[in-house]
């Protein structure tokens, strides 16, 4: 047998071990992506001592997978300007399984990410760019009592001038007077350390790219600025085009989680896309309503009942909506209760949004504020909400948080 044959034998032999080799590297090197960073531990350590910091100081060594309980907020806005190519890749690196993209869209209807149609002042340079004279209203500068204003709408420009633009961390200088100073106001708990480059992205760009990451979607029809039908495209264009991106990509409903805080949105997708509609989620804003309580049924304006006969099966209230002080201890309110009762599955907003805690966290803990006085409280919050509301998820300004926590479950 001459050495060539020797060596194509040995190669065919050895061939299956070279291929489960190499899945063993791919899949070592998924997990070895999962970094987490300092904050979750930083946040560990600023707990008060107890059983719940007891488990989670267990879980620090790992190992760190992603999971779908972690959902990212517009990517990973606390520090990277949202919505942006670099936010959902940091995102995905800190283990969210399923990554947000608010979707709206340009004056020549193409769907892009953007958390509101109205807030391209406040979260890209545009101002600072020549389409500023584009502008629903452009820059006026504070005044006496007068705040400095402006208003720049994607359905002012195009998707070709929609890509010129470069993403911020999304705030305002309302003292300012002078463009310069307006764009820049960053609160002082997040950081533009990485605001240099914000690569904006379309919805059909961030459907590839989360797919490329590993991830889930879960896309948010976002209430238009402009008076709807605009220039003939309706409400239900709208809620259409989102879902043909999806299929156009070839993305499974399975895998997308489309959102709307208009239940109307939400019935359209039941009706006329069911697969796809049985996972859209009911952003209930209901808690605007002037008397709305979670403890008072009867001021809602649908019950859980109704709208699980409706054919919703995900709901998503803000945190406070979801729990209450009882006797010193966070607990389930009626809302949560009669939710799980019915059916619904329950997804809530948004954890780390809120800066420092130790003054009781603000708008998003305004039912626990009580209990609520250093940073490490998130975690008490979170377990509360897994272990006795029963959340299917919850979006995370900061993913690793919510990462963290969910390995230390094990929630996938």
């Amino acid at each position: 047998m001459t050495s060539s044959w020797r060596f194509i034998i040995l190669r065919n032999a050895l061939l299956p071990l070279v291929v489960l080799a190499s899945s063993i590297n791919v899949a070592a090197a998924d997990d070895a992506s999962i970094q987490l960073g300092p904050r979750p531990f930083f946040l560990v350590d600023d707990m008060e001592n107890g059983d719940l910091k007891d488990k989670l100081n267990a879980c620090k060594a790992g190992p760190f997978a992603k999971s779908d309980w972690s959902i990212g907020h517009r990517g990973a806005p606390l520090q990277f300007p949202e919505h942006t190519r670099e936010s959902y890749i940091a995102s995905a690196r800190m283990g969210a399984g399923i990554i947000e993209c608010d979707v709206t869209f340009t004056k020549d209807k193409q769907l892009v990410c953007r958390h509101a149609q109205n807030d391209l002042h406040t979260t890209t340079n545009i101002l600072q760019t020549p389409l500023a004279n584009a502008c629903t209203t452009g820059f006026s500068p504070a005044s006496g009592d007068a705040e400095a204003t402006a208003e720049c709408r994607t359905s002012d420009i195009t998707l070709a001038q929609f890509r010129t633009l470069n993403g911020k961390m999304d705030a305002a200088n309302k003292s300012a007077k002078t463009v310069d100073e307006y764009v820049n106001g960053t609160t002082s708990w997040r950081t533009d350390l990485y605001s240099a480059k914000g690569t904006l992205v379309t919805h059909a760009e961030s459907i590839e790219l989360i797919r490329s990451l590993g991830g889930k979607f879960t896309p948010e029809l976002k209430t238009p600025s402009v008076e709807m039908p605009f220039d003939g495209y309706s409400q239900q264009n709208y809620a259409q085009a989102l879902i043909d991106e999806y299929k156009a990509a070839g993305i499974p409903a399975s895998d997308v989680f489309a959102q709307s805080f208009n239940l109307d949105d939400v019935l359209y997708w039941i009706e006329n896309e069911p697969e796809f509609g049985k996972q859209a989620v009911y952003l209930d804003d209901s808690y605007s309503v002037v008397g709305w309580s979670p403890e008072k049924p009867e001021t809602w304006q649908h019950t859980m009942a109704d709208l699980k006969s409706m054919g919703v099966n995900y709901i998503a209230p803000p945190m406070w909506v979801l729990v209450k002080v009882d006797n010193g201890k966070i607990v389930p309110t009626i809302y949560s209760i009669e939710a799980k009762s019915a059916g619904l599955e329950i997804i809530t907003w948004t954890a780390e949004r809120s800066g420092l805690l130790k003054d009781g966290g603000g708008w998003y803990y305004q039912t626990v504020s009580d209990v609520i006085n250093n940073d490490g409280d998130v975690y008490e919050l979170l377990h509360v909400l897994h272990k006795d509301v029963g959340i299917k998820g919850i979006f995370s300004d900061w993913p690793a948080t919510t990462t963290f926590y969910a390995n230390c479950f094990g929630l996938k």
